[in-house]
């Protein structure tokens, strides 16, 4: 097992923004809970002004799990999570509200929901009740060529998440104050034409994609508004555009549209400008060449230092067109500590050199024995913080 030390450069514990914000201490309060009052626990810290606090003890959202089952890619799972945190504080401000994992749509309720609707043909075969119709994707009537079938009624809803925002009255109480629903859809369908036959994919353009996602929205929002919980708070719900299997980059959110805690009905939708990019790739350069430039600079100096090597990768972040956040991977093998720390300072360098100061980058030195070395510069800070793996 590798052991651990850090390089100290100045304030080389500022991990990725994290330190922690003090308070007076841990708070106790009354968590209202339908029929029955808990209590719970505020954290005694904030480890950064981007993330909510999380009550205590820790509750298990009802659908645990089904994401990672749902999702295409690892890249997607984790981006569909954080991204749906940053859409949150757009009208859940994190000064006032506390995360939970969703407690009202269990792994039950969203399993029916990302099912196709059936015919009624379908109900009387398969013995279902039309209250057992609740799936928010197309028919498929299973008659005639599967793959016309396929292309003309894809499946757009692959995951629905749930995140829910308490907030605290003067009674020192926290009760539900506002829900944040993220609907996954697919950029490619998958489908077999056998039950173990071969895959087959089709693609949906990012029109077809808003569309129908934007009518499921109108449909998840009715069914919300039915259940008791929610049937008088504010509900987000976001649209997220999941890749195909094969990226090496997550998808994005498109769009969110807030309603009130009397509306019914979906009103405004406000676009969300967010993208990733693998650098270098061919359409990174059509869209940011001067920051394609920048990389490819700091990959040959990287590359001048084992002349051999040419195995780095860059996932950059755009949010508004503008470079946001900048992950390098660095697969290499080296023969000894004092190659790792020597590499490790000259990266250090190459970092603070190359990348602007408006620009979060994360460097991340991995070998076949696991991680190497870490390299964090966050935007606007002087220092980075560096961390070898011994």
């Amino acid at each position: 097992m590798k052991k651990s030390f850090f390089v100290g450069l100045g304030v080389a514990l500022l991990l990725a923004g994290c330190a922690p914000q003090f308070d007076d201490g841990e708070e106790e309060i009354v968590q209202d809970k339908a029929e029955k009052t808990e209590k719970a626990i505020i954290p005694k810290y904030q480890i950064s002004d981007d993330y909510y606090k999380m009550l205590l003890p820790f509750e298990a959202s009802q659908a645990r799990g089904l994401v990672v089952s749902n999702l295409n890619t690892r890249y997607d799972i984790e981006e569909f999570e954080t991204g749906l945190m940053r859409i949150s504080q757009k009208d859940f401000n994190q000064d006032k509200y506390y995360f939970k994992e969703g407690q009202v749509l269990d792994s039950s309720t969203i399993s029916k929901w990302l099912e196709r609707k059936y015919t009624n043909e379908q109900l009387t075969e398969k013995k279902l009740k039309s209250s057992d119709n609740l799936g928010l994707n197309p028919i498929d009537t299973e008659k005639g060529d599967i793959k016309t079938r396929n292309e003309k009624n894809p499946i757009y809803l692959a995951h629905i998440l749930e995140h829910d925002y308490l907030i605290k009255n003067k009674d020192n109480q926290v009760s539900l104050g506002g829900v944040v629903i993220g609907l996954a859809l697919n950029s490619v369908h998958y489908y077999q034409k056998e039950e173990y036959g071969a895959t087959y994919d089709t693609s949906i353009s990012d029109q077809k994609i808003e569309s129908e996602g934007k009518k499921i929205a109108a449909e998840v929002l009715k069914r919300l508004r039915k259940t008791d919980e929610l049937k008088d708070v504010p509900i987000t719900i976001a649209l997220f555009k999941q890749v195909e299997k094969s990226s090496v980059i997550p998808g994005s959110f498109m769009s969110f549209t807030h309603v009130s805690k009397d509306g019914n009905s979906i009103g405004k939708w406000e676009n969300v400008d967010e993208k990733y990019y693998v650098l270098p790739s061919t359409d990174a350069e059509k869209e940011h060449r001067d920051d394609v430039t920048m990389f490819k600079k700091f990959k040959q100096d990287v590359e001048e230092y084992f002349p051999n090597f040419n195995g780095v990768v860059g996932r950059a972040f755009y949010v508004d067109d503008q470079l946001q956040d900048l992950n390098i991977e660095i697969p290499i093998q080296f023969y000894g500590n004092s190659e790792a720390i020597g590499f490790t300072q000259y990266l250090t360098g190459l970092v603070m050199e190359h990348f602007p100061d408006y620009v979060s980058v994360q460097v991340s030195v991995t070998s076949v024995n696991g991680p190497e070395a870490l390299v964090v510069k966050k935007a606007g800070e002087d220092e980075p913080f560096v961390h070898i793996y011994k």
